[in-house]
């Protein structure tokens, strides 16, 4: 690795930028710890993908480039989880960067959908929606002996709402297969999203009695003393009663 490469830290890809000449950049989407990601046009098909670039100081020998394809492959049969296609190498200043090729969602960040509700909060029957979709798809993800490990408004784009919400997560924390614990931390984040979309720490004591049953306090060990899976937690709103 040479020694610009040690550098990198961002790529600001302006739109129109031309990747692997076949990708056109459109617009940067998110950036993490990891890399970048943004919306391309394909220019041969004329379809809108993703494509997240590793910065390569955090993916020496391609491993955790690799690592997180590998794992978004063995999740391909969860709706709830980007679709991988390929991988691509470009070359950023004269350093080889890989890219990682995915399906675009069309959506809204869930912190930005909450912003636009009333009050900023979302009502507690939408509130229950919500997380009955989220239980669903982190159920689907760990029963392939999976985890998200990262769960927050952030990362879960709201794809479509109507009678239910269609949901796309983000950003799958990429180191093997999850052990009991790690699972115990999405199911976590899971009441901690729900807990900030139903108005967080200000709004907590003026919730119904069915919002702080299923929150217990955010104090991890009553909420999985109640709800050791995501399954358990999604046949617990299922049989609430959330005419409130």
């Amino acid at each position: 690795m040479n020694a610009f490469a040690m550098k990198i830290r961002s790529f600001d890809l302006e739109p129109g930028r031309i990747l692997a000449r076949k990708y056109e950049v459109v617009r940067k989407i998110g950036a993490g710890w990891e890399g970048e990601v943004y919306k391309i046009h394909e220019r041969g098909t004329d379809i809108e993908r993703a494509a997240k670039l590793f910065f390569p100081e955090r993916n020496v020998r391609n491993k955790v480039a690799d690592a997180y394809a590998k794992k978004l492959h063995a999740l391909k049969d969860c709706p709830i989880v980007i679709q991988y296609h390929f991988q691509e190498t470009v070359r950023f200043r004269g350093t080889p960067v890989t890219v990682l090729i995915s399906e675009y969602v069309e959506g809204d960040l869930l912190k930005e959908h909450v912003r636009r509700q009333p009050g900023k909060r979302l009502h507690v029957f939408q509130a229950a929606h919500l997380l009955h979709a989220l239980a669903s798809g982190i159920e689907t993800i760990h029963n392939l002996g999976q985890y998200h490990g990262d769960l927050h408004d952030e990362n879960i784009i709201v794809r479509r709402l109507g009678l239910t919400y269609e949901l796309k997560i983000l950003d799958l924390f990429n180191w093997g297969h999850g052990g009991r614990e790690s699972r115990y931390d999405d199911i976590c984040d899971l009441i901690r999203v729900f807990y900030d979309a139903v108005g967080g720490r200000e709004r907590y004591s003026h919730q119904p009695r069915q919002v702080k049953e299923v929150c217990c306090g955010l104090k991890r060990s009553l909420i999985l003393k109640k709800f050791r899976t995501a399954r358990a937690l999604k046949l617990n709103l299922e049989k609430q009663n959330w005419a409130v």
